[in-house]
């Protein structure tokens, strides 16, 4: 089912849980030795202000970090690499080892993370568990232009993908994304991106979301999602 539901489609996989009855991974970051060397690898969480950041974004962020005081949200962390451990476990349970070149995997990281600050994807998310939803803040850099001046809609659905996905609560994989584009996203401004988990069928996710502007009063996007949660005795590839 897994296999028919994904064929295709380039998918994004987040883990901040993992499915009932599955061996759970290691969530604590732990830094890294670097080979024949007893200095550690520090990992940069990248969910956190920078000079780039505008201050709308500043401002919201401050905004939801209040928020967290009295643990209702949380600050979701965001690293450009999985920690070693996450990463063995993931192939482990869930890869086929004949299609793992270990190489090339060890240079991966993370899509969104993989531009200098305030050229490409400048994000945080914020989650409120009791809720079941989520609230993404999200500011395009000028390395996602599209047409002249205007965010690329590509671009937009990434972020659609990662905001609903961490929704999700588990190690899952995008199955559809139905995105209803209304206006275009000026580059480099602000949008927030209101997630929320609307029903669940076993492994079946079906979620939800809306993009819109700082103040709320415009609408850029419309999205609805279906996630498949990743079952270790079923391989993803």
């Amino acid at each position: 089912m897994l296999r028919s539901c994904t064929a295709g489609l380039r998918s994004i996989w987040a883990l901040r849980g993992w499915p009932e009855g599955a061996p759970r991974l290691s969530m604590d970051l732990q830094p890294a030795r670097r080979l024949f060397s007893t200095e550690k690898v520090i990992h940069k969480d990248w969910a956190l202000p920078n000079p780039s950041w505008s201050k709308d974004l500043k401002l919201l962020f401050d905004q939801f970090m209040k928020k967290c005081e009295d643990g209702s949200w949380e600050r979701l962390p965001s690293y450009k690499r999985r920690s070693t451990q996450e990463s063995e476990d993931f192939k482990t349970y869930f890869l086929d080892p004949k299609l793992v070149e270990e190489e090339r995997l060890s240079q991966a990281q993370l899509f969104t993370r993989g531009f200098e600050d305030g050229l490409g994807f400048e994000y945080v998310i914020f989650k409120n568990n009791d809720e079941k939803r989520t609230v993404c803040l999200f500011q395009g850099g000028p390395y996602l232009q599209g047409v002249p001046g205007l965010l690329h809609g590509g671009a937009m659905a990434t972020m659609i993908d990662i905001a609903l996905g961490s929704c999700t609560g588990g190690a899952v994989m995008t199955a559809n994304l139905n995105i209803n584009f209304k206006r275009p996203v000026p580059l480099c401004s602000v949008v927030v991106i209101n997630s929320q988990l609307d029903k669940l069928e076993g492994r079946k996710l079906f979620l939800s979301c809306n993009v819109r502007s700082v103040d709320e009063k415009t609408l850029y996007s419309e999205a609805t999602g279906l996630f498949i949660k990743l079952d270790p005795e079923k391989r993803s590839t």
